[in-house]
């Protein structure tokens, strides 16, 4: 494969890689509040300028006696349709109808483990691509590959599919098995049959991008840690604890927080988190819809690690990982490395439904220790980094080469 086919894809799928997190966690960008049992609610009949929401059934109605081509008038769609335009009205892309079969998805996702192949997709084009097999997993060893379209599941043709409806299509229960056919990224096909397996997710790793942590002269580094938090799950408290402790029996002197593409995750993981890496101090401060504060303060006694921290963004770093880039950076605790992050600071509570679904809803605001707002600003970086083209084509991650240089001068 020539160098300008691995460039395409890597820059096809990084312009995707919001896509990518519908797999990974469930939704982008969204640090949620643990979602609330069903709630009764209330029903008022239109008086004054109130709309009156009834006449959405006499629309449907009509429809079912008149419209002209009968097998057009889809209950389901048309229910999801008018919901999903009720979201679309408010200008809020944070605020959104989930439903049921998607939201099942999420609730697996927020667990840490679910039943399935373990591979992260993405849409491309029109078709749903392999982004990465996970270690160990099916997807690894019938050797699919980062770039692999999915053309057909189970001799269903995917194209146009979104990346929700491959999901559902291809996990399935641990034992039973899903056929897809596949286009590899030099053209050729195949038809890859996997038995579903469940699949953990780790949430935190140890791994350095290519295996092996590096200086910007390319000599290994074996006096700093390194650690990777991919999304906020229940696992990620543990998951982190786990991974400081091996860092401190190797003699780090200083830690490195990747925090690159993570989309969020569970606020009150993502708070303790922050509260690992901090004695004292906001963690964050939540601005409700009538003015009102509530703070998220760091407890002492909790700090797991004293030593340097460097935390490393990108443009997709989103909610709760904004959210512990800016704690640790306005309380001194850390310098920022890389991009400006993705600017979602909107509190987003999960209502149940009786059908099964949920609805996500903007209810708050996220203020930095500083006061900063994170919505539509997003995390600055102390040392702001720049990939160009030569970068990209060496492979050169400039971002952990400026965190190790970072950690140097600190631990020196």
């Amino acid at each position: 494969m020539n160098n300008q086919v691995v460039r395409s894809v890597l820059i096809g799928l990084t312009s995707a890689l919001i896509g990518v997190m519908l797999i990974a966690i469930g939704f982008i960008a969204r640090v949620a509040t643990e979602p609330a049992a069903p709630t009764e609610v209330r029903r008022t009949t239109s008086t004054g300028s109130d709309a009156d929401f009834s006449t959405l059934n006499e629309v449907y109605t009509i429809l079912q006696q008149d419209y002209v081509d009968p097998d057009r008038v889809d209950g389901p769609q048309l229910f999801e349709a008018a919901v999903n335009g009720v979201f679309k009205a408010l200008g809020d892309p944070h605020s959104t109808y989930i439903d049921p079969d998607t939201y099942a998805i999420s609730r697996d996702d927020f667990q840490g483990a679910f039943s399935g192949i373990g591979a992260t997709v993405a849409l491309q084009g029109e078709f749903v691509v392999i982004v990465r097999a996970m270690p160990n997993t099916p997807a690894e060893r019938a050797g699919l590959k980062a770039g692999d379209a999915i053309l057909e599941v189970n001799g269903e043709a995917a194209e146009g599919w979104s990346v929700d409806k491959a999901v559902l299509k291809i996990r399935g229960p641990r034992g039973s098995t899903v056929d897809l056919k596949v286009r590899h990224v030099d053209g050729s096909l195949a038809d890859v049959k996997l038995v579903r397996d469940e699949i953990t997710v780790a949430s935190v790793d140890d791994l350095p991008p290519g295996g092996t942590l590096r200086d910007g002269a390319g000599a290994e580094v074996t006096d700093m840690g390194y650690l990777r938090i991919r999304s906020f799950t229940n696992r990620t408290p543990k998951e982190l604890s786990d991974t400081v402790a091996a860092a401190k029996a190797k003699g780090a002197r200083g830690l490195i927080i990747d925090v690159r593409g993570n989309p969020g995750g569970l606020l009150s993981e993502t708070a303790q988190t922050a509260d690992m890496f901090l004695d004292k101090g906001i963690i964050v401060t939540q601005v409700d819809r009538a003015g009102g504060e509530r703070s998220i303060q760091a407890r002492a006694g909790n700090e797991i690690w004293s030593l340097p921290v460097v935390v490393v963004q990108d443009e997709f770093s989103a909610s709760g990982s904004e959210l512990l880039a800016a704690a640790l950076q306005e309380n001194g605790r850390a310098t920022v490395v890389g991009s400006r992050s993705f600017g979602k600071g909107t509190v987003n509570h999960a209502r149940e439904l009786s059908n099964g679904g949920a609805v996500y809803v903007s209810i708050a605001r996220w203020l930095t220790p500083a006061r900063n707002q994170i919505e539509g600003r997003g995390v600055i970086p102390d040392i702001e980094i720049t990939l160009s083209p030569d970068d990209i084509q060496a492979q050169r991650d400039i971002a952990i080469y400026r965190a190790v240089d970072v950690l140097r001068s600190k631990a020196s």
